[in-house]
This record gives C-alpha cells, sequence and structure tokens, in this order.
C-alpha cells in the first residue's frame, strides 16, 4: 500500500480532531477525509441533520461483475474525563510501535482502515468488480440520530442494491489457551435502555428504615449480578461456540460444547475464568444499573429512587423479555420505561462469510476465523433495516498480551501500527476479491 494511503498516517490525523460525543463537532474531521477523498480524484457527498455533524457519502464505480459492497465507519468517540493517559489523548502520538489516542481501536482505527483500502482501491479502479459505496458517519457512540439512524430513514436511495457491508467490530485476534481465533461480527445485541423508579418509605435519617427506597436499592445491586440470569443459547452464537470447539483439543473441545446446554452454561464459565467472563453476555439477556438519582437532603430518607438500567438484549429477544427476567432476579415487581430500543431483523446472512475468513486465513493460517456476536451494539440495526448484512471486519493481528477489549473506550487507547497496516491490506484484498 502506498504511502499516501498509510493508515497510521490517516489515524493520526483523523485522533487529533476532538470528537467527543457529546457534543460531537464532527464536522472538520470530516471535511478532513472529504479533502483526502478529493486529492485522489473521489467526489463526496455531505449529508446532515446537524450541519456541524456531516456524514458522509462516496461511491467508486466498479465492473459490476460483484455486487456492490458497503464501508461505513464513525468518527465520533466517547469522553475522556476522568482518564489518566500517559500521552495527550488527542495526540494521535506514535509511541512503543503503537498509535495513541482516543479512537485508535474505536473506530478511528477503523476508519483509517477503511479509508487507506478505499484510496487504493480508486488508484486501481480498472480493476475494480464491483461498486463501492463509503459511509464516514457521524453520533454513533451516542445512538446516531445525526449519522447512520438519520441515512437510513432520510438518504436510504444511497444504499439502493446493497446487500452486503464491512463494519465494526470484528476481525481482532484473541487466544483461548493456545488456539487464536478471529471473529468475525455477524450478529450484535440490541440496546434495550430502561428507566424505573423505586418506592419505599421515608422518613428522618436518623431513624432505621428496612423497607426503605436504599434499602430496596441494596437488595437490587446484590441481586442483579450476570449468571443469575436464565441462559439462552440463540442460533448464531451455537455456530460460534462449535466453530470455536472444533479447532480445540478434545478436553477443551468438550469444555466448550458443554456451554450450549443451558443448565450447564454457568458452570462453565466459571471454571473458564477470565475467557468465561468475557463470553458470558453471548449467552444473556444483561441488564446493568447506570445511573441512580434520588434524595434531596442529607438528614431526609428518600421515598423513591431513579434507575437507569443499560440492557441488552440477545437476537429474538423484546423489552418485555429482559423486564420480566429483570423482576425475577431482582424480586420486586417494578415497572419499567423504555427509553432506547432500535429492534431490526434477526436473521443473519452468512454468504460473505467464507470468503472473509479466506482473507484472514490468507494472512494469518495459524489464525482460526469464526462468526462472532458483538456484546455490544453498533450502527448495523440501522442498515439491517435495508436488508443489509454487516460483517464486523476490521481485521487486526495482535499480540497476545495486548488487552484489546479493555482498552476500547479506556485510557492510553492504542493499536499497533502493524496492525493497522496489515488491517487495510485484508479489506483491500476483499474489495478486489
Amino acid at each position: 500500500m502506498e504511502n499516501r494511503h498509510d493508515p497510521a498516517a490517516i489515524l493520526q490525523k483523523l485522533i487529533s480532531y476532538n470528537t467527543t460525543n457529546p457534543p460531537g463537532n464532527e464536522r472538520e474531521c470530516i471535511l478532513y477525509i472529504e479533502e483526502l477523498l478529493r486529492r485522489s480524484g473521489i467526489e463526496s457527498t455531505l449529508l446532515a441533520l446537524d450541519a456541524n455533524r456531516p456524514n458522509l457519502i462516496a461511491r467508486i464505480r466498479g465492473s459490476g461483475q460483484a455486487p456492490p459492497l458497503l464501508l461505513y465507519g464513525h468518527v465520533d468517540v466517547v469522553p475522556t474525563d476522568g482518564q489518566s493517559w500517559n500521552v495527550p489523548p488527542f495526540s494521535g502520538e506514535i509511541y512503543d510501535d503503537c498509535v495513541w489516542g482516543r479512537g485508535a481501536l474505536d473506530m478511528k482505527g477503523g476508519v483509517a482502515m477503511l479509508l487507506a483500502a478505499f484510496l487504493e482501491a480508486k488508484s486501481r479502479e480498472e480493476e475494480l468488480p464491483r461498486d463501492l459505496v463509503l459511509a464516514i458517519v457521524s453520533d454513533e457512540e451516542a445512538g446516531g440520530k445525526y449519522g447512520s439512524k438519520f441515512l437510513v430513514e432520510n438518504h436510504a436511495e444511497q444504499f439502493a442494491g446493497i446487500r452486503h457491508a464491512i463494519g465494526e467490530f470484528g476481525g481482532f485476534s484473541f487466544y483461548v489457551g493456545k488456539r487464536k481465533f478471529y471473529p468475525i461480527m455477524v450478529a450484535e445485541k440490541r440496546l434495550c435502555w430502561l428507566q424505573t423508579t423505586i418506592k419505599g418509605s421515608g422518613g428522618h435519617g436518623s431513624q432505621a428504615q428496612n423497607k426503605s427506597a436504599v434499602a430496596m436499592l441494596g437488595d437490587i445491586i446484590r441481586r442483579l449480578r450476570p449468571l443469575r440470569f436464565p441462559a439462552h443459547i440463540t442460533s448464531a452464537v451455537r455456530t460460534m461456540i462449535e466453530a470455536m470447539a472444533d479447532a480445540m483439543r478434545p478436553p477443551q473441545k468438550r469444555l466448550f460444547r458443554q456451554l450450549l446446554h443451558p443448565g450447564w452454561t454457568s458452570t462453565i464459565l466459571k471454571l473458564l475464568g477470565d475467557k468465561g467472563a468475557m463470553l458470558a453476555p453471548l449467552f444473556y439477556n444483561t441488564a446493568n444499573i447506570t445511573v441512580i438519582q434520588g434524595g434531596l437532603a442529607v438528614n431526609a430518607i428518600p421515598e423513591q429512587i431513579e434507575l437507569k438500567i443499560d440492557g441488552r438484549l440477545l437476537p429474538g429477544f423484546e423489552p418485555a423479555d429482559l423486564m420480566k427476567e429483570l423482576n425475577k432476579v431482582i424480586g420486586y415487581e417494578l415497572e419499567y420505561e423504555v427509553l432506547l430500543h432500535d429492534p431490526f431483523p434477526d436473521a443473519v446472512n452468512l454468504e460473505l462469510f467464507p470468503t472473509l475468513a479466506a482473507i484472514l486465513h490468507e494472512q494469518d493460517p495459524q489464525g482460526v476465523p469464526i462468526p462472532y456476536v458483538l456484546t455490544g451494539s453498533t450502527d448495523s440495526r440501522f442498515y439491517a433495516g435495508l436488508g443489509i448484512q454487516t460483517y464486523g471486519f476490521l481485521p487486526m493481528d495482535l499480540p497476545k498480551s495486548f488487552a484489546f477489549t479493555e482498552l476500547i473506550h479506556a485510557a492510553n487507547e492504542r493499536i499497533p501500527v502493524r496492525a493497522l497496516q496489515s488491517g487495510a491490506q485484508a479489506i483491500s484484498r476483499l474489495l478486489f476479491r
């Protein structure tokens, strides 16, 4: 890949724009990308609900031998407040063979890979077998109102005829024992943010109150542990676990297959330790209390406390299912309001998976590509409504010691330069298949 398509240099520039969401302010970053494309002869269209938060669409025409492909990513990032960084978080500094800064992993690093591959495709467009559509968006981290949601609801014509897309979150290497896996995201859990109010006895702060809202909150927090929820084996997770088990030696193979029996799931996850903790959200609807509001004075026991809950649903489940499971786990019959839930089709299309797996295997014959269910959520839910299957395919061959999941949204977020370059090459291979 030519120097002018170097993903590390592109990423350094992307990180230098502070696109913390809220408020976002993605405009200058998007304009940089527009100019980068323009210098290579690629015209872009900017579409926006808010002029300071635009989205960029660009297209390269291919021969039409293969179906068109969508490449998309977001440039907004989560806040860095209260975090202790070894380098300034918007410096994009290269240190210890890594590019450091907020968004290096989520997901300006991925955008840099996509841009490098897209620019490479333009330089060889006479060889291109398909149309490529690039969408670089705002506002993914706060729900997509100004980004992908806006595009899908107001400019669906931009995506006409597209069945497959490449986006976050997958392609990174991780290890189970000595086996190296490359998960390719084919499905994801659904956002289900809830709000509820705990109501109890109030009174003077000097009195004992066993039935206060505060006491009830304590009970709820104590009982609200992931493995107390019922285990569910969804088809996509079954495919993933079976693929992992097939690559393992007999003792581990048997252990992993036991995960697929709901009566044994929690026990096996505990036996797997840290790896079990990482896999656990794949088998459960989850709920974490993230906001607690209540009380007006130090000497007054509040009669009610408001909770906001970050719920995540497995494919095939609805908010009512989570509410029912929540009340059974916590032992209280609370009423819930849905703050945010974006329903989308549950069908998983694996048509492109063999091609993606082959590309990863070509680059690293020791790795085992597997289908992956993402425990978080991405903009793929919006494109799914247009019948577009997203594959999380931002390949990163990472050192075994690299704490990938622990660095996302955390201090000292960074990505190895080598992983950026090999990832861009893998995406470029896909574009010319």
